[in-house]
């Protein structure tokens, strides 16, 4: 079964992969303002929103469903989870991905010896728990801890609730999979392999993925660019889509122009 996508607008192609728990619909705030400049095909990750579900528990499962439905010689844009999955995507097949765009995305969401600006181990262990139990409380508790910090969090946890809802409950073995690569990932030796344009959007005030990681991040790359959205949190293209929109046209538009 081929995953969903929803493609609009005109211009180069621009593929973007959301994060966990969530689906396409995410993109909402962000999209009328790269259609003006873009051909942009939201994905629904398996399992999640109005893809099916086919047991990719892999990130190398995850990225090849994507790589089939992806246009030819797309930039690639994910969050979080997404921006794992994209970056394997690249790895996998780095003539399909002509640049690559992380937000608020790390290569390793948890500490370990060396990478301190993550995620504690136990806290991903905590949800893994829930998750059984009673995943839409779960879903709920990982939303708020996306905005914390963030200007106007309150309107922002609304809308990620709202859009979350948009098209159905994601499937629970999705749900345990995206989790376990979040907890399990580690990219840190393999980006240095990824020759494609680099941009890394960090949200100024996210607790989950800090710049901190985002600047580690950028140093293991061939050649990266790291921006910072003032105020933001974990979701900085709902907190800021004006901000993040300016910065991915015009790291694009660099890209082409040299490319």
């Amino acid at each position: 079964m081929a995953l969903y996508t929803q493609t609009s607008g005109a211009g180069p192609d621009l593929m973007m992969v959301h994060g966990w728990g969530l689906h396409g619909g995410i993109w909402k705030p962000l999209l009328p303002l790269l259609e003006a400049h873009f051909r942009v095909t939201c994905v629904d990750l398996p399992g999640h929103g109005r893809s099916g579900w086919q047991g990719e528990e892999t990130l190398d499962a995850m990225a090849g469903a994507l790589l089939s439905v992806a246009p030819a010689g797309a930039a690639w844009l994910g969050w979080s989870l997404g921006g794992l999955v994209a970056a394997r995507a690249a790895l996998l097949a780095p003539t399909r991905v002509n640049a690559l765009i992380e937000i608020a995305s790390s290569p390793c969401f948890v500490r370990r010896p060396g990478w301190q600006s993550a995620m504690l181990p136990v806290l991903l262990d905590t949800f893994a728990a829930e998750l059984a139990e009673d995943y839409a409380r779960t879903l709920n508790r990982f939303l708020a801890l996306q905005v914390r910090g963030s200007e106007n969090s309150a309107a922002v946890l609304k809308m990620l609730r709202a859009l979350m809802l948009l098209q159905g409950e994601p499937n629970a073995d999705a749900l345990r999979a995206g989790l376990e690569l979040l907890r399990t990932t580690d990219l840190r030796d393999r980006f240095g392999k990824i020759e494609c344009p680099v941009l890394l959007l960090a949200g100024e005030r996210d607790t989950l993925v800090p710049v901190s990681a985002m600047r580690a991040a950028g140093e293991l790359f061939h050649a990266a660019q790291l921006q910072v959205i003032d105020g933001a949190g974990h979701a900085p293209f709902i907190a800021q889509p004006g901000q993040v929109a300016k910065q991915v046209t015009e790291f694009l538009r660099a890209d082409l122009a040299q490319g």
